[in-house]
C-alpha cells in the first residue's frame, strides 16, 4: 500500500515511522516502479481504438478510380500550344470582302490517317467517366465576340455532329449557306473521335470561301468516355454555346448517322435554353437546298409555323377530289410536320369517295409519325338544301380558326393537282417574305393576304378575259441577271396582284381573323338593315354589298376575301410561269359551279373550259425554277397590280384603298374621315380619333374592321 500512496506525503511520512522488516519483500525489485493510474489507461486505449476504427473505414471506403468531381462548372483547359492569337477570325457578312482565316504558323504534322483509319470505338458506359472538360472550345468561343453573341437576336447559325458520317451530310448545306452571307455560320464538333479538325474541312472539300466558323466542341479524353459522359458532355457544351453564341437556330443530321446520344441531349437542352433544334432527314442536301438561303431570322421561326390544309368538296366532284388527296400522299412534307387536313364534304356523297375515304391513311404511311396521331377531319353537312352564298361563305370561313399568329391555312380546290415538291416552296416564301430581317423591317407581312400555288390563266371578275402575267421590271431583270450571271427572260417573274385566289392558296392567319371579323359584320349589317321597316333593294348600304366583282365561277365567299383586299392595301403572291409548273396545276375538264351557283348561274362571262391549255406539272428542282439563282425576289423587285389586273404602284394602291374605305364608311353611314382627323360620336373617345388618324396616316391597318362600321 504504501507504493500506491506515495505521492501524499502526509501518508509518506506515517510511512517513514514504521520499523522496516529486514525480510525483503516477496515482490522483485521491477514491480517498485511507480505505474500509472488505471482511469487513464482505459481512456488512450479508447481513443487509440477510435482512430483505429475510422483509419480502417477511411481505407476501405476511398475511391481508387475516380477523382474527385466538380459538377458546377466544367474546366476549360486550353492546349498548352493555343493561344488567344490563333483563334479563328469572325467572318464579315459582306460579299466584296470574303472573310479569310489568319495565317498559321508553319507547324510539322504527322501525316492525317484516312477517314477509315480513323479508330472509332464504340460508345458504351465502359470507360473514362470523369470531370467534364472542354481543352479547345474556350478559344474559338471567345473569339466570337463580333457577332454579338451574347445577345439574343443576332445572325448565328449552328450546324453540330458527333459522328464523321454526319458530319459530313452537314458540312456542305454550312458551306452554302456560308457562301450566301446572310447569316453566321458555325460548325460545332461533338465527337468522340480524335480526328484533327483541318483534316476534317479538307476531307468534305472546305476552304476559306464556306465562311464557316469551326469550334471543337469534343471532351478530352473522348475516345475512351463512356456514353454517359459523352451525352453530359454534348449538354453542357450546348450550354456554353448558348451562352457565348446563342444560336438562333441549331441545324442537326437525324437521317440516321448520327451518334445515339447527340439528338437527345440536343433536343434537352433546347427545351431548357429555349433555341430551336431543326433536325433534317434524309437527302436534305438536295431536297432541303432553299433552306441554306434563308436568314438566320427566317430559320429562328422555322419550328413555329404550323399550316392547315383546308378543302371544300361540292357534290360530284368524286374524281376531282380524288386525284387531289392522292397527289397530297405523294407530297414532300420533309420540311416539317405533316399539315393537318380537313376535308369539308356536301351532303351528297358517292360511293367512290366513301370507299377511297375509308382506306385513306393521313398523315402518308411513309412520313415520320411516331405517336400515330390521325391528323384528319371529315365534316359532312346535314342540310340537303343548296346552301345559299351567305350559307355557303359562312360555313367554309368556320371550318378554319388560326391558334396563334403562326397558324396559317392552305385553301385547295377539288379541281387542283398539287406537285411533290409545293409544300417546300410554301414554306421558304413564309419564312422569307413574313420572318426575315427584310421583311421585318419593310412590314411585307403587313401587306400579304396570302401565297398563291398557281398561276391564274383568267381574270376572277371576268371569266372570259384571259390574264397575261407582267414583265418584270428592268430592277428585277439586273438582280436576276447578277444572281444567274446570264441573260434572264422578262416574262419569268413572281408578281404582286391585289385579286386574291381560291383554288391554290396559303392564306395569313392574321388576315384569315380579319376576314372572318368583315364577314361577320358585313352580314350583321345587311340584316339589321332588311329587318328595317322600309328597306328595299334600292337601299344603298344594301346595293352596296350587293354588288359582285368575283365572277360566279369562283366561290361567294373570295367577294369577302376581295373586299378585304381593297379596303386594306393587302395584295397576293403568284409564282413565275416557270415556278408554277413545279407547284401546281388546275384541271377543267371536271369543272363544276360553286353549290350556291349550280343550276341557277345566269352569269354571261363564259366558262373556264374556254381558258386556256392548263400547265403541266414539271418534276424539275424547286430552285432550278426559282429567278435570280433560287432567291426570292424582295417585294419592291415585283410588278404589282391592282385588283383589275393593271399595274400599279403601292402609293396608288393606298390611294384608291382610302377611296375605298370613304365609299365602304358611306355605305354603312359612317361618313368620310379626312387624314389625320376623326369623327367623334357621342360616346366615343379621344383614344377611338387617335387610333383612326393612325389608320389613315400608315395607309394599313392591322387587326379589327371595327373603323370601317363606325367603331361599332
Amino acid at each position: 500500500m504504501a507504493n500506491i500512496f506515495m505521492t501524499n506525503e502526509e501518508l509518506g511520512k506515517k510511512d517513514d515511522d514504521h520499523k522496516r522488516n529486514k525480510i525483503p519483500p516477496i515482490r522483485s525489485s521491477q514491480w517498485n516502479a511507480a505505474r500509472i493510474p488505471p482511469r487513464k489507461t482505459l481512456k488512450r486505449l479508447a481513443i487509440a481504438l477510435t482512430v483505429a476504427v475510422f483509419v480502417y473505414l477511411f481505407i476501405h471506403n476511398i475511391p481508387t478510380d475516380n477523382p474527385i468531381r466538380d459538377h458546377r462548372h466544367p474546366v476549360y483547359r486550353p492546349a498548352p500550344a493555343q493561344h488567344p492569337s490563333n483563334a479563328p477570325s469572325v467572318p464579315k457578312l459582306n460579299p466584296d470582302r470574303p472573310w479569310k482565316p489568319p495565317a498559321k504558323p508553319e507547324t510539322v504534322k504527322p501525316k492525317p490517317k484516312p477517314v477509315s483509319e480513323v479508330d472509332i470505338k464504340p460508345v458504351s458506359d465502359l470507360g473514362y467517366n470523369g470531370p467534364i472538360t472542354f481543352p479547345n472550345l474556350a478559344v474559338s468561343l471567345q473569339a466570337i465576340y463580333e457577332t454579338h453573341g451574347t445577345s439574343p437576336t443576332n445572325k448565328n447559325i449552328l450546324f453540330a455532329a458527333s459522328s464523321l458520317e454526319s458530319a459530313a451530310k452537314l458540312l456542305p448545306m454550312a458551306c452554302q449557306m456560308g457562301t450566301e452571307l446572310r447569316s453566321y455560320v458555325h460548325f460545332a464538333l461533338m465527337s468522340r473521335s480524335d480526328i484533327d479538325m483541318e483534316e476534317l474541312q479538307a476531307i468534305n472539300g472546305i476552304d476559306q470561301s464556306c465562311q464557316i466558323i469551326f469550334h471543337d466542341a469534343r471532351l478530352d479524353k473522348s475516345t475512351e468516355s463512356t456514353k454517359t459522359r459523352l451525352s453530359k458532355g454534348v449538354s453542357r457544351a450546348f450550354h456554353h454555346i448558348q451562352t457565348y453564341m446563342h444560336p438562333q437556330a441549331v441545324l442537326v443530321d437525324a437521317s440516321g448517322e448520327e451518334e445515339q446520344y447527340l439528338l437527345p441531349a440536343a433536343r434537352a437542352q433546347a427545351s431548357e435554353e429555349g433555341f430551336p433544334v431543326i433536325e433534317l432527314p434524309e437527302g436534305a442536301q438536295k431536297r432541303l437546298g432553299w433552306m441554306t438561303k434563308l436568314d438566320s431570322a427566317s430559320l429562328a421561326a422555322w419550328n413555329k409555323v404550323n399550316v392547315e390544309i383546308l378543302v371544300y368538296a361540292s357534290a360530284g366532284t368524286s374524281g376531282s377530289l380524288i386525284r387531289l388527296l392522292k397527289s397530297l400522299l405523294a407530297a414532300d412534307f420533309t420540311a416539317c410536320a405533316v399539315p393537318h387536313l380537313t376535308i369539308e364534304l356536301s351532303h351528297d356523297i358517292d360511293a367512290a369517295t366513301t370507299q377511297f375515304l375509308q382506306n385513306f391513311q393521313w398523315p402518308p404511311a411513309r412520313a415520320y409519325n411516331p405517336s400515330h396521331v390521325r391528323q384528319l377531319t371529315l365534316r359532312h353537312r346535314i342540310p340537303r338544301k343548296s346552301l345559299t352564298e351567305e350559307e355557303s361563305s359562312v360555313r367554309f370561313l368556320e371550318s378554319f380558326w388560326p391558334a396563334n399568329q403562326h397558324s396559317h391555312v392552305l385553301v385547295l380546290s377539288p379541281n387542283t393537282e398539287v406537285s411533290r415538291n409545293f409544300y417546300h416552296y410554301l414554306k421558304y416564301a413564309l419564312l422569307e417574305y413574313s420572318y426575315s430581317v427584310p421583311a421585318t423591317m419593310q412590314q411585307w407581312d403587313s401587306r400579304l393576304l396570302g401565297i398563291s400555288l398557281e398561276l391564274p390563266s383568267i381574270h376572277p371578275s371576268d371569266s372570259l378575259k384571259p390574264f397575261s402575267p407582267p414583265l418584270a421590271s428592268k430592277k428585277a431583270t439586273g438582280a436576276q441577271q447578277k444572281q444567274q450571271q446570264k441573260k434572264t427572260p422578262t416574262d419569268n417573274t413572281p408578281f404582286l396582284w391585289q385579286a386574291p385566289g381560291s383554288n391554290a392558296i396559303l392564306y395569313s392567319g392574321q388576315k384569315w381573323t380579319e376576314l372572318h371579323k368583315l364577314v361577320s359584320k358585313s352580314l350583321e349589317f345587311v340584316h339589321q338593315k332588311q329587318q328595317q321597316q322600309h328597306a328595299t333593294s334600292t337601299n344603298p348600304a344594301l346595293a352596296f354589298f350587293a354588288q359582285k366583282q368575283i365572277s360566279k365561277h369562283y366561290p361567294s365567299w373570295l367577294e369577302h376575301a376581295l373586299r378585304l383586299a381593297r379596303v386594306r392595301g393587302y395584295f397576293t403572291l403568284y409564282p413565275s410561269p416557270q415556278t408554277a409548273r413545279n407547284l401546281a396545276t388546275v384541271h377543267n375538264e371536271l369543272y363544276r359551279a360553286p353549290e350556291e351557283y349550280s343550276g341557277r348561274q345566269n352569269d354571261p362571262l363564259g366558262t373556264p373550259n374556254q381558258q386556256k391549255d392548263e400547265i403541266s406539272l414539271s418534276p424539275g428542282s424547286l430552285l432550278d425554277s426559282l429567278p435570280a439563282g433560287g432567291n426570292l425576289l424582295p417585294f419592291g423587285d415585283m410588278p404589282l397590280l391592282d385588283w383589275e389586273g393593271r399595274t400599279t404602284s403601292l402609293a396608288e394602291v393606298d390611294r384608291r384603298a382610302g377611296e375605298y374605305v370613304d365609299e365602304f364608311r358611306g355605305a354603312v353611314g359612317c361618313g368620310k374621315l379626312e387624314k389625320g382627323k376623326g369623327q367623334i360620336k357621342a360616346g366615343e373617345d379621344e383614344e377611338d380619333e387617335e387610333d383612326e388618324s393612325e389608320i389613315l396616316a400608315s395607309g394599313v391597318r392591322k387587326g379589327g374592321v371595327e373603323d370601317l362600321f363606325c367603331n361599332r
